[in-house]
Formats: C-alpha cells, structure tokens, sequence
C-alpha cells in the first residue's frame, strides 16, 4: 500500500492526476508520510490519507528520492500517471496532532 495525501474538497475524484509542472503523482509509505504532511502541510485541518493499491494503478510507480533529495534520507513512490479512483482502497481523516505535527492514523498505524 502506498499512501497519497489529499484535501478533502479534492476528493471523491475519477482520477489524482500530477500537479501542474510534475511528471508525477507524489506518494509516501507509512513509515514516512509524515515527512512530506510536516513539511508541505503545517496547519492543514482538511486533509485526507488515500490508501492506494499499487497493483491497481495500471500505470509506472517508482520509488526516488524526495524532492529535494536528502543525503542517505528515504525515498517515496511517485506514481507517473493518473491515480485512477478505483486503485485507492481506503480513506482516512489525517488531522494534524495537538502539536500541529502528522502522524500516521492508528488505523494504518495497526495494520
């Protein structure tokens, strides 16, 4: 499973295309879907975690290193297509803790 984060105004969609300028569509693991929510979304409260099905996408994944890369750092599934709505499994409220930081839901957090 990989995971792809996402405003709730944006989604039910038929398909998560790659924003404008990108080749593709940014994606995390669980182990580090909190990087990219800490970093690009801080004070986000309407977001979602769209739990994707790789083997349902239909088009290439490939994992890479973030942008910007981070020496020795982790690298994160970019999926170079459209995500079509049939490939995510599950969706999952991703609030920001009192802190104001991401973690991964205890829903994934227990799978």
């Amino acid at each position: 499973m990989i995971l792809h984060i996402r405003a709730a105004a944006d989604w039910p969609a038929e398909e998560i295309h790659p924003l404008d300028g990108e080749a593709f569509v940014h994606c995390s693991d669980p182990g580090t879907v909190h990087l990219p929510a800490n970093r690009l979304f801080a004070g986000r409260t309407d977001l979602l975690l769209l739990a994707v099905d790789p083997a349902r996408l239909g088009v290439a994944l490939r994992w890479e290193p973030g942008s910007p890369p981070i020496p020795g750092g982790p690298w994160f599934p970019h999926v170079y297509g459209p995500i079509p709505a049939s490939a995510v499994v599950a969706v999952h409220a991703f609030p920001p803790g009192p802190d104001g930081l991401f973690e991964l839901p205890e829903a994934l957090a227990q799978r």
